[in-house]
């Protein structure tokens, strides 16, 4: 599973449940890791969207010649499933059928445990007896253990152990193996791909495109509730966040439904940004927010933020500049109902700071009272742009500033590259703000995005001297 690069959410599924199961020690352990950077405070380097090639123990070795499809299947770029059938010969036991349960409990690590295999078959020969399937791991050169061999006695079975060709197909190997077997030896077998609805996304490298077709297809077959996988063709606009994709397989419908933190969205894949990997972050950043508190959501994109915020009975104000966002945004709005707590914009992110937030913040701080716990919050999740948005809070508001508990505080997002990218972040930050955030900001490094580049949200108070402008005195 964390070959493939699934969202953080799946440790939550079925997916994971089903996939971890049959997936080696190093792998778990490595999916565990690209994960814990979301805790506070813990900055891991975990590079997700990557196929990692790890070294692999000797059952490893063993478990991928005994279960590697026909090698005649490489080089393949259109997929004939009857090419992957394969004979290979196991162990087995020949034993009555009323002791089978009793035989299979208690040798229980011994026998067959590969998913969708069965470890139990009819014998053609004798209706009344049936073979048992061991691993061929566990049982070298079909020769049985003192312990197997105590089990047996005890069961009066006996220990003859019989050679059974057990033919493999299509169906019964995982994707990673097929691609393995298909794609050139040696190369990464596939990127990690996102789950959106019933969207695959993929990241494919130059070398795997000759096989894309193929790939898209066994993606398909291999994830059930998955029609249609979409290959990135170039890097995300940085005006409206979305990226050109081409559909590598199953049906062209890019009209998607999702659900995050028990919340449900509908979108257009190909026309706005939606990140299934960031469902923690949104959820983290709700999980701040009070009822009554205000929300001024800068890039909303669909609603992640705006729509549980409203939800929580929040007052929202959500604006995007993407056309496509916005109609989904209110789209979103509606299939919530949560249409009437949020008021939605379609502007610039520079102009809604010094629109509607600049008349909000104006009208409501001097009226709040020392009693009242209305917090203000703007999240500004354009990771790319968002701190150069900053210099835009440089006395954005006039005359004199209010209760030092009630400035608002701002969730700012970006990228860094840096060795230390906290200190890059948050001297970034104070440059655009022109002043020192020193004791008086948290960073929190939400994910790893590619190698050598964090994504980072840095959370402040807006300090008064930079929020307000003071009238000049007299003279």
């Amino acid at each position: 599973l964390w070959r493939f690069g699934y969202s953080a959410r799946l440790l939550k599924t079925n997916h994971f449940r089903t996939a971890a199961s049959h997936t080696s020690f190093p792998a778990v352990w490595m999916l565990l890791a690209q994960y814990s950077g979301r805790i506070p405070g813990l900055f891991v380097e975990a590079k997700k969207n990557r196929f990692f090639t790890m070294p692999e123990a000797a059952e490893d070795k063993a478990d991928l010649e005994l279960y590697s499809p026909n090698p005649e299947v490489r080089g393949m770029t259109l997929l004939n499933r009857e090419a992957f059938k394969r004979t290979v010969l196991v162990p087995a036991l020949k034993v009555k059928k009323e002791i089978v349960n009793a035989l299979v409990k208690s040798l229980k690590h011994t026998v067959l445990q590969r998913p969708g295999l069965k470890r139990v078959v009819e014998d053609p020969e004798d209706e009344d007896s049936r073979f048992v399937i061991l691993d061929p791991h566990k049982i070298p050169e079909f020769s049985l253990g003192e312990s197997e061999q105590e089990v047996l006695k005890q069961l009066d079975v006996c220990p003859e152990v019989s050679k059974y060709n057990l033919e493999l197909t299509y169906e019964n190997f995982k994707a990673e193996e097929i691609l393995r077997a298909v794609l050139p030896e040696g190369q990464e077998v596939t990127s990690g791909f996102s789950r959106v609805g019933h969207i695959a996304h993929l990241n494919l490298r130059d070398h795997q495109l000759p096989y894309r077709r193929l790939i898209g297809q066994v993606i398909i077959d291999k994830n059930p509730g998955i029609t249609c996988v979409v290959n990135k063709t170039n890097i995300i606009d940085s005006t409206y966040r979305n990226f050109q994709m081409e559909v590598l397989a199953g049906d062209s419908n890019l009209v998607t439904k999702v659900k995050e933190n028990n919340i449900a969205y509908e979108l257009d894949f190909s026309k706005v940004y939606w990140n299934p990997r960031l469902s923690t972050e949104h959820g983290r950043i709700v999980e701040l927010l009070k009822p009554s508190d205000v929300l001024f959501d800068v890039f909303a994109g669909i609603g992640p933020f705006a729509i549980p915020a409203a939800k929580k009975k929040c007052q929202v104000f959500a604006n995007d500049l993407n056309p496509e966002s916005y109609k989904w945004l209110l789209h979103n709005c509606k299939l919530n109902k949560v249409e009437k707590k949020i008021k939605a914009f379609n502007m610039d992110g520079r102009d809604f700071l010094l629109g509607p937030v600049r008349e909000e913040l104006s009208k409501e701080l001097p009226l709040l009272k020392e009693e009242q716990k209305t917090s203000f919050h703007i999240v500004m999740n354009l990771p790319a742009l968002a701190i150069e948005f900053l210099d835009v809070f440089r006395h954005l508001l006039a005359g004199e500033p209010c209760s030092a508990a009630r400035l608002p505080t701002v969730h700012c997002y970006g990228f860094s590259k840096h060795d230390d990218p906290a200190k890059d972040i948050q001297e970034r930050a104070e440059a655009s703000l022109g002043t020192s955030l020193a004791g008086c900001c948290s960073t929190y490094l939400v994910r790893n995005v590619a190698p050598n580049k964090e994504m980072l949200c840095i959370s402040f108070q807006l300090p008064a001297d930079v929020l307000y402008k003071r009238p000049c005195p007299d003279g």
